[in-house]
């Protein structure tokens, strides 16, 4: 398989601990947002994916996929082993819910080109865009706190003893809160999730850190 990927971006960031924890191989083919005037918007990456965005994912049959939930369910329903979507119907709609929390409500408002169109065309200062970043996902981690609060079924990880779904799309968020220096000392819950993820091989492996296109 072949992953489109930058390595700060959180989506991409998802499914490469999805394909870590699958043990699956894959090759990265680095796509950068800022160089070049942004490689997404090339007419070679255009052509995968029509949208501009990150990840795209290439299957072994030459399928291309897009939207990493999306390419996540594929490969859990594909490589079944270990689930990220394990139990029955009411498990899955919790992990889904605590996966979308993040990838719906917190992401969408504070990726790359928003913060690029609120200080490029809103001609926001870094300050601002900061604080812009900061009180969304400070508020939308409080929210995920709650609710992994008020539900049994949590573990180790969000859902259970082993990562799910939503540990896939959770790690990427804090990685990012913390570049931001958002205060994540309410959020106790979440971060002794992070922790137990952190430590694991596949998670260490899919930090943007570890990718080639790091630095």
């Amino acid at each position: 398989m072949k992953l489109y990927t930058y390595f700060r971006s959180s989506a991409a960031y998802r499914v490469r601990i999805a394909l870590n924890l699958k043990g699956l191989d894959y090759r990265s083919v680095p796509v950068h947002l800022v160089k070049e005037g942004g490689q997404h918007r090339k007419p070679d990456y255009l052509a995968v994916n029509p949208a501009g965005l990150v990840p795209s994912l290439e299957t072994d049959d030459g399928v291309l996929l897009t939207q990493s939930l999306a390419i996540i369910e594929y490969l859990d329903e594909t490589h079944p082993s270990p689930a990220l979507l394990p139990g029955g119907a009411v498990d899955r709609a919790r992990i889904r819910a605590l996966a979308q929390a993040v990838a719906c409500d917190i992401h969408p408002v504070n990726n790359l080109r928003v913060l690029k169109y609120l200080q490029g065309t809103l001609a926001l200062s870094d300050e601002q865009k900061d604080d812009w970043y900061r009180h969304w996902v400070e508020e939308g981690l409080a929210a995920v706190e709650a609710m992994l609060l008020q539900d049994r079924q949590r573990g180790r990880f969000c859902h259970g003893d082993a990562p799910t779904l939503a540990d896939c799309c959770l790690i990427p968020q804090v990685y990012n809160a913390r570049r931001f220096e958002c205060r994540l000392e309410q959020v106790p819950t979440v971060m002794a999730i992070v922790g137990a993820c952190e430590a694991l091989p596949a998670f260490q492996a899919a930090a943007p850190e570890a990718q080639p296109d790091a630095g």
